[in-house]
């Protein structure tokens, strides 16, 4: 009987161990997701949100990204931006913040693919925007380049993918 009790305490602390483990040193594309969801969630905003809160999420949405990060995308009217550095996305999320009511950002079907050395990773994906109140959807293929520095994984260059339809209204062949 005594026996029987250890191996189950044994199995036990075995598997919460195997848990803890999993936990703590997550493998490259469980850490990568975990902090793309985050990266969206703090894109977002309310239009309730204080000024002590806005503040904390800007900062932590910029720690998101490396400090000579690159980021360049079409914007809803037709236009392209680009950013240079963690002090362009700083500016930027205030902008935003201060100008709209509202945000929601999802990353929506994220294609992982992760360097045999596990230092870098490059994700496809699509951003999905809106504007609460807005019935339509602001959507855009994106592909992000993440680098493993220190125990993080940070946004190191982000850009719009032209998809087929874009690349064919700004050439139309006319025939």
């Amino acid at each position: 009987m005594k026996l029987a009790w250890r191996l189950i305490l044994l199995v036990a602390l075995l598997a919460m161990g195997l848990w803890l483990w999993s936990v703590f040193f997550p493998s490259p594309q469980k850490a990568i997701r975990r902090h793309l969801e985050k990266t969206a969630r703090l894109a977002s905003f309310k239009a309730n949100e204080g000024a002590m809160e806005r503040l904390g999420n800007i900062a932590e949405l910029a720690k998101c990204f490396s400090k000579d990060v690159e980021v360049k995308f079409e914007t809803p009217g037709g236009g392209s931006l680009t950013l240079a550095g963690r002090d362009d996305i700083l500016r930027a999320a205030g902008l935003a913040r201060t100008s709209g009511s509202a945000l929601q950002v999802e990353f929506l079907d994220a294609i992982l693919t992760v360097s045999p050395d596990q230092q870098t990773a490059a994700v496809d994906l699509t951003v999905r925007a809106r504007i609460p109140g807005d019935r339509d959807f602001f959507v855009q293929e994106m592909k992000f380049q993440l680098k493993k520095i220190g125990r993080a994984w940070l946004i190191i260059h982000a850009e719009t993918v032209k998809t087929l339809s874009a690349a064919t209204n700004t050439n139309p062949v006319n025939e």
